[in-house]
């Protein structure tokens, strides 16, 4: 009977264990994992043994080979394994009659294809384990090898996770390629990676597949996942190319995963993150980023926990960032020759061999011409003497940038596309103007088709001519075709998108007429400016600008004049601007200036915009130097050209103003903010929002020039109006509470400040990221309101998290880092860490030196704060002198009465008391506690602070009856103003001396 088998039994069915090897395709991996956890689970030895084929080994002699296994052999069929060699029907039929048909009972099988086998496959006598769960497949298997079926003991499943059942798919499964039927060889490079993953410590498996373009990293990176992915419980595919993509798919991921966010892009990216970091609710998880250049650019973005990343990169650099790194090269000669065969049958084993040396091995490029020319009637030496005799001047030609073998092999392809289906070419073409990768071509289809070139309009218009062009494409391996998953909310129509591998990208892209290079550019610049959101202050639309930007470049957009197009570029960069994206931001700007000057001339209203916001950008990482020239010049220009009250020229003053506030000159920035929001209102109206930007910014000088209440009373005003014309979760209004709690706390009115900022650190979280640089500045100024209430440990973790997140996504130096840093300093410092305090004071004295302009009262205050970590370590002198001339540079900087100067001359009365000149000590807290008084009033912190140390130095000077009197009304005041129990009340009551901590302020 067909498919009949001699079972081999031990003298009692299941009396002893057994040894099994496992027999497998590579593409097969998972389903030989999955048998040999059920079998090891039972107590039997399994042996796992990759199936190999080489052409030059006879079929017979491996199968003989086969049989020295120890035990039983199971081979798992499927079409996979009849295939590998590439082997006939023919030959497997001969050797499974001449090896396996005298001694059946030495092998058994299971079957998980459905494709015809060989006719003497049924020797093996396969039992199906398709279209079944994994209780029968498992079942069946036991019986195949006569096994006893009886389920496990508890004991015996154990609480180890074992692979997946491979026919069910990981919980979450997200934006894989298809799986390619031809995949061919790289098993070391696979294995590599898996044990390399695999034996990583947790939060450290991330392995890299990195070489030049074409040797198939992503398909090597997919084959893993098709291979591997049973293991995991989830699996999520991203385009990395760009930071804003990467981050956008990222953020979609949250859905997936279950967690319960808003439709906020910002709620949901800090969600991914930290569902991954915790392993809740899947610990298994694999995040595949193809095509991750510029590690520079995303490697902070990386989530950490107990899964795995796997990156695909042309650049080395990865090893920098903590991966491991694994080299892909061309192939090995058998790979190509058994690739070759199995995508052109026609070809026999030294026609394959002679193309593969031809095309230098080159996965790429063997796909696309053996694809080809297994439809064409030329032979492999006839194609071959076109690539070494060049190719005629009237077919399509390719750069001459690339290899000779490159340029006549692509000229062939692109000739045959163009004689087949020659929209295939359009296409393929228009994609060009769009970064290389994913093309979304959704964005084509979507935009007004009004006035567009004849053929391209034919193209977009009609689905069957469409649908030829991209199978067209994707029968010759130019393009994948890629639907990614839309999630229900999104206001976007879900659409196909291609994938154009980067060198197929640049080689089309290189050479085309140039009236078609214009037509396909003004197409795809049309499509960019039709997907549009328009409202780039709004988070909720981050995501649609994420995926615009990476193709602004090859748009070539900013050579446009089309003012539809005109206005993305100032969306795209508004929207870098209120994301954080500063560099990316910076790079877009100059290259605008550059171009709209000499496109548009120096003078023309678009430059004037766009400098306003190419200075936002620069302003935003603190080059206040450059932008107040560039500002100033803005400003005479507009005043000049269009009068004082004209927008344009108010919205440059705004600017300049803000440049002042960053280059310390307080005054002049206050000045110029009043007559600006006298301005606005005359001309707009309380209500409108560029009057409460100005209010904003009025309210930011008062603070910078310790002016608190009055500070407060703007920015509460401004924050109601926001509140009323905007929304309680735009960016702006979301600024504007954490200003108000800012002035809170200055104020020395603690309790209200921590609990306005917790809400407002929510609301940023939510709504912007948790990456953000607001909110990372809201989250600072919580960990300040934490500490100054008492809360140490809330403070720490928090001061610590902000300067980690703060330096990794803006970078060292930037001025809101440089601010996080000071921070965690005066905390350390404080708090058990005085090493840590000293590392970070002397980095940001350093900078600010560097940075900042001599006489700026940020070094000032810097050096103030690193005088005190000097008094700490003993260094007495040293710290005396550096809080002298602090005291003498801030006083210079902001005048004698600002709080600033207040603070420095409470800690430089300490030092002189310290070093034994108290008289001139108290004369110093004396004269402060005055001026305290007059500028903050009786019961500010400061205030209470200098009353303390001056009762100290009166103690000093043995004039105890006074000193007496001013501690105890300074402690009555502090019981009344903090409460009896607050950290400050109870160290003044124990005669500790106060100190007080510059802390740099967002100008």
């Amino acid at each position: 009977m067909s498919g009949a088998r001699t079972p081999v039994r031990p003298t009692e069915r299941g009396a002893a264990k057994q040894t099994v090897t496992i027999s497998f395709a590579g593409f097969n991996r998972a389903w030989a994992a999955w048998i040999g956890d059920r079998l090891e689970r039972r107590g039997h030895r399994v042996v796992y043994q990759r199936w190999d084929s080489p052409a030059e080994v006879p079929l017979v002699d491996l199968l003989r080979d086969l049989k020295l296994a120890k035990g039983r052999i199971l081979i798992i069929v499927s079409e996979w394994y009849f295939q590998l060699g590439p082997r006939t029907h023919d030959e497997w039929n001969t050797a499974l009659r001449e090896v396996v048909a005298p001694e059946p009972a030495r092998f058994a099988a299971v079957s998980v294809t459905t494709s015809q086998l060989p006719s003497a496959a049924t020797v093996l006598g396969a039992v199906e384990l398709n279209n079944m769960g994994a209780e029968e497949a498992e079942r069946r298997v036991l019986d195949r090898l006569d096994l006893p079926a009886e389920p496990l003991p508890e004991s015996a499943e154990g609480t180890r996770q074992g692979p997946r059942f491979p026919a069910a798919m990981p919980e979450v499964w997200g934006g894989v390629p298809r799986r390619n039927t031809r995949f061919t060889g790289r098993e070391p490079l696979l294995n590599d990676a898996y044990h390399l993953l695999q034996n990583a410590e947790p939060g450290a498996g991330v392995v890299t597949l990195h070489g030049m373009s074409g040797v198939g990293k992503t398909q090597l990176a997919a084959e893993y996942v098709y291979r591997f992915g049973s293991e995991y419980d989830v699996v999520w595919w991203v385009n990395a190319e760009k930071r804003v993509t990467y981050r956008r798919r990222l953020a979609e991921l949250a859905p997936q995963l279950g967690l319960s966010t808003g439709a906020e892009y910002g709620e949901r990216l800090r969600a991914v993150r930290d569902s991954l970091r915790r392993g809740d609710p899947y610990g298994r998880w694999l995040l595949i980023l193809d095509g991750a250049d510029e590690p520079d650019q995303i490697w902070d973005l990386l989530p950490t926990g107990p899964g795995h990343v796997l990156i695909t990169s042309r650049n080395p650099e990865w090893t920098e960032h903590n991966s491991k790194l694994l080299e892909v090269p061309v192939y090995e000669r058998y790979e190509s020759v058994a690739f070759i065969r199995r995508r052109a049958p026609r070809l026999t084993e030294p026609e394959a061999d002679l193309l593969a040396d031809a095309l230098e091995d080159l996965p790429l490029l063997l796909d696309q011409t053996a694809g080809w020319l297994n439809d064409s009637d030329l032979s492999v030496r006839e194609y071959i003497a076109l690539l070494d005799g060049g190719i005629d001047q009237d077919v399509v030609k390719v750069s001459a940038d690339f290899p000779l073998a490159f340029q006549t092999a692509w000229s062939i392809l692109l000739n045959k596309l163009k004689d087949t289906v020659p929209e295939s070419v359009d296409l393929l073409r228009l994609c060009t103007f769009f970064t290389p990768g994913f093309i979304p071509v959704r964005l084509l289809k979507e935009m007004p088709h009004d006035d567009l070139p004849e053929q391209i309009a034919g193209l977009l218009n009609d689905p069957l001519l469409w649908n030829r062009a991209v199978n067209q494409l994707r029968q010759y391996s130019v393009v994948r075709l890629e639907s990614h998953e839309v999630t229900l909310d999104e206001a976007v129509s879900s659409g196909e998108s291609l994938y154009l591998h980067r060198m197929v990208h640049q080689i089309v892209h290189k050479d085309m007429p140039d009236q078609d290079r214009k037509e396909y550019t003004d197409v795809v610049r049309r499509a960019l400016a039709a997907a549009d959101p328009r409202r780039p202050t709004d988070p909720d639309l981050w995501s649609g600008y994420a995926e615009i930007v990476p193709h602004l470049k090859y748009a070539d957009v900013l050579e446009s004049t089309d003012p539809a197009v005109q206005r993305l570029v100032f969306n795209c960069l508004r929207y870098m601007y209120f994301s954080g994206e500063y560099a990316a931001g910076i790079k877009l700007g100059e290259r605008a200036m550059e171009a709209w000057r000499d496109l548009l001339g120096e003078t023309h209203p678009r430059v004037w915009e766009l400098t306003y916001h190419y200075t936002n950008l620069l302003r935003a990482v603190g080059d206040y130097g450059r932008t107040e020239a560039i500002t100033r010049a803005a400003v005479d220009h507009l005043r000049e050209e269009r009068g004082a009250q004209d927008l344009e020229h108010l919205r440059a003053v705004g600017g300049l103003a803000a440049d002042l506030r960053g280059l310390a000159r307080y005054d002049e920035a206050l000045e110029v903010g009043d007559w600006i929001l006298a301005a606005y209102r005359e001309l707009l109206g309380e209500q409108d929002s560029r009057t409460l930007n100005a209010q904003n910014n009025l309210g930011v000088s008062l603070r910078l020039l310790g002016r608190y209440e009055e500070a407060l009373d703007i920015d509460r005003r401004t924050l109601e109006a926001r509140r009323l014309l905007l929304r309680a979760r735009h960016p702006w209004t979301l600024h504007s509470e954490l200003s108000y709690a800012t002035d809170l706390r200055l104020l020395g009115r603690y309790t209200e400040a921590e609990s306005s900022q917790a809400k407002n650190v929510r609301e940023h979280r939510l709504v912007m990221g948790p990456d953000n640089p607001q909110t990372l500045l809201a989250e600072h100024n919580l960990a300040l309101c934490h500490y100054r209430s008492g809360g140490r440990a809330e403070a720490g973790e928090l001061f610590a998290r902000v300067l980690e997140r703060g330096e990794r996504v803006l970078g060292e130096t930037h001025p809101w880092a440089l601010i996080f840093a000071a921070g965690q300093s005066c905390f350390a410092r404080e708090n058990g860490d005085i090493d840590q305090a000293r590392e970070l004071s002397e980095s940001v004295v350093a900078r600010y030196e560097v940075m900042l302009t001599d006489g700026h009262p940020y070094i000032a205050g810097a050096r103030a704060n690193q005088a005190l970590i000097l008094r700490n370590v003993g260094e007495r002198d040293h710290a005396h002198a550096l809080l002298e001339q602090a005291l003498a540079e801030m006083t210079e900087a902001v005048g004698e009465n600002h709080p600033w100067t207040l603070g420095c001359a409470v800690n430089a009365a300490a030092l002189r008391n310290l070093v034994g000149d108290t008289e001139s000590a108290a004369t110093l807290t004396r004269d402060t506690a005055t001026r305290a008084i007059e500028a903050l009033g009786r019961t500010h912190p400061l205030t209470l602070s200098t009353r303390i140390a001056h009762a100290a130095d009166l103690r000093g000077l043995r004039e105890r009856r006074q000193a007496e009197k001013v501690e105890q009304e300074a402690l009555t005041d502090l019981e009344q103003t903090l409460g009896p129990q607050h950290v400050h009340t109870i160290s003044a009551r124990s005669r500790n001396r106060p100190f007080w901590d510059f802390e740099p302020s967002f100008t």
